[in-house]
């Protein structure tokens, strides 16, 4: 098993577009291999005195963190799946993640 996690900033006037996005994501991340995502959005997330989340992420005011993480089966899956993923006209839709701050 492996683990891929990413800490994401999301406005807070786009958290269901996010979701949204999100969903539609974790489908074509399936049908490429993943096990399972999940999505964990922001409580109890202090900002830190020398590093946090909000800081890692360069999050601005009025932006709630992310913190999602996929199950692959194995590392050689998960590159092999970004790999393809480059190629697939089904993720231009997608947009990266800092896309959310502009949906």
């Amino acid at each position: 098993m492996y683990v891929a996690g990413f800490v994401i900033p999301v406005p807070e006037d786009k958290m269901e577009a996010y979701r949204r996005w999100a969903g539609n994501g974790a489908a074509l991340f399936r049908e490429y291999g993943c096990l399972e995502i999940v999505e964990s959005w922001e409580d109890n997330v202090p900002h830190g005195k020398h590093t946090d989340f909000h800081r890692a992420v360069n999050a601005i005011e009025g932006e709630k963190i992310v913190f999602t993480w996929q199950v692959w089966p194995d590392k050689a899956t998960l590159e092999a799946a970004e790999a393809r993923m480059r190629d697939d006209k089904c993720f231009e839709a997608a947009g990266t993640f800092r896309s959310i701050r502009s949906v």
